[in-house]
């Protein structure tokens, strides 16, 4: 049997991982290998870290150039408990981590103790969710994920790199194969881990066979960089610690998501515009921790495609910041005046990413998200002392786009076409490297029963 694998990002790989020796894998990649992929380099701090990052497709998908942050909590980074259950999540979580672990991340136990943390974040209405976690690095990732293809290869699995997936084909309601650039190629089985950034495309195939699709909620905000000592205690309860709140005006749910202990913020580049992002080495530390800040939104009629509100919003920012991630102080933004290079010389906070430009971030981000940032970090000061001071520094915008979710049957697969799976966050059904590989199991979990039938 022949099985067609769209996307090598964690889905992709791990899917691949469950299939090989069984069927005839092959994974299409419309990027480059993992050691091919680059991104503009800066030192600083005696560090050498990507300053820009914008390469979303390529061997280990978007996390391939993420910190490697690992999230063995269902709780964390999408829906799997909806589709699978919570023991079934736990157990695949546990085989992800294993699997991380063969191909060289870091073995230690990563579960979290109790702490006074904890206690003051519920007395101040804030949840704190602490879940094991273990982080591997901007400057290991690259080596775990490179062994992982290299023993897929080493087992039969077929790469083809710098290919385009332009269409699924079906007859008679069941998966045919794909067309990779003008070349009908046949096959058995399909699954379709696209990755975020194959999102669109990934629904725009499914409306081609009629699969019904949702529009997923997504998030925006800032990246917030503050002295490594402010969040010491946080990160030493967990690596990236996961606080939620609501706002008093307006009830949105506000979130911390990926803290870079040590780290350096990144620009990143969205097709609409440019945001921020964030990296943290294993080996390499800056004086500041930053994090992301972010907002939920959802939208209902007349226009319910999130990323579209999201790519007004990146495509402003993008005209405000002059091509560049806009930064700003948070005393100048409560102040109601812009910041500026000397306002910034002012403060004891040295920005990592200096290809910035220095603005009023009220100017490109909603009134409504800029209330829920202000009000979220003061609700957020009392858990962290600090983290609100006039001295921190936001990054703005730093959107996380979601993906549209197709409609389902038992291991992934599409409602309307037999034998053509989805998986990971180009799915809808996650938002991180773990929970995305899990979904790579379950829909090969479902290939494997129909082979052996």
């Amino acid at each position: 049997m022949d099985v067609i694998i769209v996307g090598a990002g964690p889905c992709g790989l791990m899917a691949a991982h469950k299939l090989a020796g069984h069927a005839n894998v092959t994974i299409i990649e419309k990027g480059r290998d993992i050691h091919q992929r680059t991104c503009q380099v800066m030192q600083g701090n005696g560090c050498v870290y990507c300053n820009v990052c914008s390469i979303t497709a390529g061997v280990g998908g978007a996390g391939g150039m993420s910190d490697g942050k690992l999230n063995l909590s269902p709780q964390i980074g999408g829906d799997l408990i909806d589709f699978v259950g919570l023991k079934k999540a736990d157990m695949l979580i546990d085989e992800v981590d294993e699997y991380f672990i063969k191909h060289g991340a870091p073995p230690e136990d990563a579960h979290v103790p109790p702490s006074a943390l904890a206690t003051r974040a519920a007395a101040n209405g804030i949840e704190f969710i602490p879940i094991k976690q273990k982080h591997i690095g901007s400057d290991m990732l690259p080596q775990v994920i490179d062994s992982m293809k290299c023993d897929l290869e080493s087992r039969g699995v077929r790469f083809l790199l710098n290919r385009t997936v332009e269409g699924v084909t079906a007859d008679n309601k069941k998966v045919t194969g794909v067309i990779v650039d003008g070349e009908n190629i046949k096959s058995d089985f399909v699954l379709l881990a696209p990755g975020r950034s194959g999102s669109t495309w990934l629904g725009s195939q499914m409306k081609k066979f009629g699969v019904p699709i949702k529009y997923m909620p997504i998030d925006v905000g800032v990246r917030v960089e503050v002295p490594a000592l402010v969040y010491e205690e946080a990160v030493r309860t967990n690596w990236d610690p996961k606080f939620r709140m609501y706002t008093p005006t307006y009830d949105d749910l506000v979130r911390t998501f990926c803290t870079c202990p040590y780290g350096f913020v990144v620009q990143d580049t969205y097709e609409s515009g440019v945001g921020a992002n964030g990296h943290s080495q294993r080996y390499c530390r800056s004086n500041n921790t930053n994090f992301a800040f972010l907002s939920r939104i959802a939208l209902t009629e007349p226009l319910e495609n999130t990323n579209e509100y999201g790519a007004t919003i990146a495509q402003l920012a993008k005209t405000i910041g002059g091509g560049k991630p806009i930064l700003q102080r948070l005393g100048d933004l409560k102040s109601g005046r812009r910041s500026t290079w000397e306002r910034l010389k002012r403060s004891y906070v040295e920005p990592t990413l200096k290809s910035v430009t220095p603005g009023d971030i009220s100017m490109s981000l909603p009134h409504r998200i800029v209330t829920d940032i202000l009000e979220g970090l003061d609700m957020l000061d009392r858990v962290v002392p600090g983290v609100a001071s006039d001295a921190t520094l936001l990054y703005a915008p730093e959107i996380k786009f979601a993906a549209v979710r197709p409609e389902t049957r038992e291991n992934f697969e599409t409602v309307m076409i037999d034998n053509l799976y989805v998986g990971g966050d180009g799915a809808g059904i996650t938002r991180g490297i773990v929970s995305a590989a899990a979904t790579g199991i379950v829909a090969a979990e479902g290939i494997l029963a129909k082979i052996q039938k």
